[in-house]
């Protein structure tokens, strides 16, 4: 079965084929990033409107990649939330034209789904039960993961999410964005024991973040330094990167020994982070606990994980109608 996945939930405009829900035959991203840096951050707007300019070739260059035509296809998926409701709108209404036109069925797969289906995606991935993190610019959630879909949260954000922590403190040291990247690149030349900043919400049990005390800290540093020299902010971006790793390395591994899990799955933008993959990996070793990470395609927003949701939402019928519209915010299809 090929499914053709569409993904327009924020600054990326992809679309990949997936056969079987495990194999990628095509995966075409089109990134917004250079447009949206000059203000820092995502522009709505901006990005709705590039959607539309580059759907079409995307859409065309993931088929010729893959070697197919839309007769081939057997199914559509496209995300239908949470993200930017102008520039989820592109992506869904484009499959539900597509899917109309076509007579095919169409999966309206939730994004943070799809980031923790990319898991399944790899060579090797997690077995069920497992943990799972997802973690980027807009959020920062675990899960204790059943089955495809069947994702109960334990704990999430109730502030800045961990990529917005790393893009804010970025913009304040006058880096570039987005932020996860740049810091980490900078703090390889600094040392993360010479400045100590909070680490929060550390009580056991308690699987919910916080980051924004962690920003407010770097933000009181800099301002009490304002003559900072590129060694000082070494030292600042590798204190800052280690507070958020060891918060999100305590909180995972913490919820893994709660459900006697043996498998960690992390997944979304952050997890491009190899510093804190590395960190990751060794202290769960300790405590004979796995942890699974995408490649560098996968980390970020992409169609095939999308497409990947999809088919398994499609061959158990739940799929989407011309009268499904998108949403903002988190809600799950599968608990």
């Amino acid at each position: 079965m090929l499914i053709l996945g569409i993904e327009s939930s924020c600054d990326e405009t992809a679309a990949a084929i997936v056969e079987d829900g495990v194999r990628i035959r095509a995966s075409v991203v089109s990134s917004q990033v250079s447009t949206h840096a000059i203000y820092g951050g995502v522009v709505p707007e901006l990005a709705s409107r590039m959607h539309i300019e580059a759907i079409d070739p995307v859409l065309d260059q993931a088929l010729a990649q893959a070697g197919v035509s839309l007769d081939d296809i057997d199914g559509i998926a496209a995300t239908r939330g949470p993200g930017l409701i102008g520039a989820l709108l592109v992506g869904f209404s484009y499959a539900k034209a597509l899917a109309w036109a076509r007579n095919l069925p169409l999966a309206g797969v939730n994004h943070l789904e799809a980031h923790i289906c990319s898991l399944q995606l790899l060579d090797h991935s997690p077995g069920f039960p497992f943990i799972a993190l997802v973690v980027s610019g807009g959020h920062t959630n675990i899960y204790h993961v059943n089955g495809p879909g069947v994702c109960n949260l334990m704990g999430q954000t109730r502030d800045d999410a961990a990529g917005e922590a790393f893009d804010k403190v970025a913009k304040m040291m006058g880096l570039s964005y987005p932020g996860g990247p740049a810091i980490e690149a900078l703090a390889k030349k600094g040392d993360p024991e010479q400045i100590k900043f909070p680490r929060s919400m550390l009580k056991k049990g308690n699987f919910d973040f916080s980051f924004s005390g962690i920003k407010s800290a770097v933000a009181r540093h800099l301002h009490e330094t304002p003559d900072i020299n590129e060694t000082q902010s070494a030292h600042v971006a590798a204190g800052f990167q280690m507070a958020v790793i060891d918060v999100l390395s305590a909180k995972l591994i913490a919820a893994a020994q709660d459900k006697h899990c043996t498998d960690i799955g992390i997944a979304g933008g952050v997890s491009a982070n190899q510093t804190f993959v590395d960190i990751l990996s060794k202290r769960a070793e300790r405590h004979k606990i796995n942890v699974f990470s995408p490649p560098l395609s996968l980390c970020g927003d992409n169609a095939a994980m999308i497409a990947a949701r999809g088919w398994e939402m499609i061959r158990n019928n739940q799929v989407c109608g011309l009268a499904d519209d998108v949403y903002s915010r988190v809600r799950f299809t599968g608990t």
